[in-house]
C-alpha cells in the first residue's frame, strides 16, 4: 500500500452509502494520514458523525454530482473503505471501474467482490477501522505518526461498529488497540458522548414509539422485530442515523437473543419500489449472517448483519415470519 499511495497524486477515498461510524473513521483516518486524498461519501452521513475532525472536508455525491465525478475521473488511486462490493456506492461505482487506476480495498465484510489490485480484507476484524489501524501501523511511512485526531477517528469506528464493544470484541489484540489510540490522545468519554448522548427529540420520541407500538416478540425463538414504515419515519421527521442502534435494544430484554428491524426507504423517481433496509443482531453463539445473506441479499457478521429488500415491510415481514425458523437457534 505504501508504494500506490506515495506514487499517486489525486487519491479518492470511497466509502458506502447511509456512512456509518466505522465507514467515517476508516476514510476520515486514512485521509488525515495521507493528506492529498479527497473522501466523497453516496450520501448525507448522520447528523451525530459531524463532529468528527475533517467531516466538515468529506464530498457527497447525493449534493455534488458534477464535481465529484471530476475527482472520480481525474484520480490516480482509489481507496474503498468499509464495502465489498461497488454496487454499495452507488452510482459511483461504476465510474470507479471506469477509471483504470489502481484500487485499493479495505474492509472486514465477507465475500469481497473482485475489483481491487490489492486487498486488505479480513472479515474476523471488529471493524474496518481496526484494519486501518494496523495498515498505519505496519504499511505506511512514518508509522509513529498516529495523532489525536487520526486515533480518535479509529476509536469512534471500533466503538460503534462492536455496539460500544458490546459484541465482536473478544480478542484480546482489540483492547491493546484502544489502549494505543488512548495513549495517542483519544478522549473516550467525549467520543461516547458526541455519538450516543446527542439525540434529537424527535429521535427520542421515534425510540420511544419503536419499542412501545412497533416491537413483536416472538418467544418460542426469542426473537423480537421492529418495523418502520415511510409514514411513521415522518411522522417523527427521519434524519439519517436516527434510527442506529435501535435494533440493539431489544436485546435488552432477558428472554430476547436475536433482534431485527426493518425500516422503509421511499421509492425514488423513476425506481418502481421501496426499499425496505433490514439490521440483524444476536447474542452469543446465535449467528444471523446467514439468514441475512440467504433471504435478504445481505451479510455481515455472525451477531451483527444486515440485508435488504425491495418491496413493502409487509412484504418484508412475510418473509421473515416464513424463513426464521429455519435460521435461528431455539
Amino acid at each position: 500500500m505504501r508504494q500506490l499511495t506515495e506514487q499517486a497524486q489525486h487519491i479518492v477515498i470511497f466509502t458506502h452509502m447511509a456512512p456509518d461510524g466505522d465507514a467515517m473513521g476508516s476514510s476520515l483516518a486514512l485521509w488525515h494520514y495521507l493528506q492529498k486524498a479527497t473522501v466523497i461519501v453516496p450520501n448525507a452521513f448522520p447528523a451525530f458523525l459531524s463532529w468528527m475532525p475533517g467531516a466538515d472536508k468529506i464530498r457527497i455525491y447525493e449534493k455534488e454530482a458534477e464535481a465529484c465525478n471530476k475527482l472520480i475521473e481525474d484520480a490516480d488511486l482509489f481507496i474503498c473503505t468499509d464495502f465489498n462490493d461497488p454496487k454499495r456506492i452507488g452510482p459511483m461505482g461504476e465510474k470507479m471501474l471506469a477509471n483504470p487506476a489502481k484500487k485499493i480495498l479495505i474492509d472486514h465484510h465477507l465475500n469481497p467482490v473482485d475489483f481491487a489490485d490489492e486487498v486488505h480484507s479480513f472479515p474476523e476484524a471488529s471493524s474496518s477501522c481496526e484494519i486501518v489501524y494496523r495498515i498505519l501501523r505496519k504499511d505506511l511511512s512514518n508509522p509513529n505518526n498516529l495523532n489525536v485526531d487520526i486515533a480518535t477517528c479509529l476509536y469512534t469506528g471500533l466503538m460503534t461498529d462492536t455496539g460500544n464493544f458490546s459484541y465482536n470484541s473478544a480478542r484480546c489484540e482489540l483492547y491493546e488497540i484502544i489502549a494505543e489510540l488512548v495513549r495517542a490522545g483519544v478522549q473516550k468519554e467525549r467520543v461516547y458522548d458526541a455519538v450516543f448522548n446527542q439525540y434529537s427529540t424527535d429521535r427520542m420520541r421515534l425510540t420511544g414509539y419503536a419499542l412501545y407500538r412497533k416491537m413483536r416478540i416472538y418467544p418460542d425463538y426469542h426473537l423480537a422485530l421492529i418495523t418502520l414504515d415511510a409514514n411513521e419515519l415522518d411522522r417523527f421527521h427521519y434524519q439519517q442515523g436516527d434510527c442506529e442502534g435501535l435494533v440493539n435494544m431489544p436485546l435488552q430484554i432477558g428472554d430476547v437473543y436475536y433482534s431485527v428491524c426493518m425500516r422503509e426507504e421511499r421509492a425514488k423517481p423513476g425506481t418502481p419500489k421501496s426499499r425496505i433496509r433490514i439490521s440483524f443482531r444476536s447474542q452469543g453463539d446465535r449467528p444471523v449472517n446467514i439468514w441475512a445473506s440467504e433471504v435478504f441479499h445481505g451479510g455481515g457478521h455472525m451477531n451483527a448483519s444486515g440485508g435488504e429488500l425491495f418491496g413493502t415491510i409487509e412484504q418484508a415481514v412475510r418473509l421473515f415470519e416464513d424463513t426464521y425458523k429455519k435460521y435461528l437457534k431455539i
